[in-house]
């Protein structure tokens, strides 16, 4: 039985941002089809467990503009949309969101504050020629804070077993208010789309 590695998403008006949260990950392969479609597998830990995903994008992807890193401790995939738009949530239809889908706010920007690209660190992605050389796993590269990104937001050690739970509404409409963000004291409420 294969399991569902966290992924954390963000988007730009011409772009999402996909972090598939697998440390070690082994024999990662990652897939995007133009009509949306995106592919993820490999194994991960002493065990070797498989981790597999399959989304349903919101809309089409550009496949040859996109660009993926594999890291040691995540994959970080920059999608460029087909037609630049706000998608307000990045799967397709009226479904729940899974659990292990969550919005990444340290990449997050809403519409009336675009201010330019993520900073992705001197990720090298020019070795993967796009989305067809995806082989090897290359270094993260000035990086190394990756894994305290969401600190203490709650968002790490999701089981696969949790998926009755009350944290799946959280993951639909996230929001931050002043309470939850005191270093911004002119912080108005940010609502990010469902995921």
């Amino acid at each position: 039985m294969s399991r569902h590695p966290e992924v954390k998403w963000a988007e730009r008006l011409d772009k999402v941002y996909l972090t598939i949260q697998l440390p070690d990950a082994k024999d990662a392969n990652v897939d995007v089809q133009p009509d949306g479609t995106f592919t993820f597998s490999g194994s991960a830990g002493s065990a070797n467990n498989k981790y597999e995903l399959e989304l349903t994008l919101h809309d089409k992807i550009n496949k040859e503009e996109s660009k993926i890193n594999k890291g040691m401790r995540s994959i970080f995939c920059v999608l460029v949309k087909e037609e630049p738009c706000w998608w307000k949530k990045l799967l397709r239809g009226d479904g729940k969101t899974p659990h292990y889908i969550k919005v990444d706010w340290d990449k997050w920007a809403d519409e009336d504050e675009e201010g330019g690209d993520v900073d992705v660190g001197g990720m090298d992605f020019s070795n993967l020629g796009g989305m067809e050389g995806m082989g090897g796993m290359g270094g993260m590269g000035g990086m190394g804070g990756m894994a305290n990104m969401m600190g203490g937001m709650g968002a790490e050690g999701m089981d696969d077993d949790l998926e009755g739970s009350e944290d799946e509404e959280e993951a639909e409409k996230p929001q931050l208010d002043e309470a939850e963000n005191p270093k911004d004291e002119g912080a108005k409420t940010q609502t990010a789309p469902s995921t």
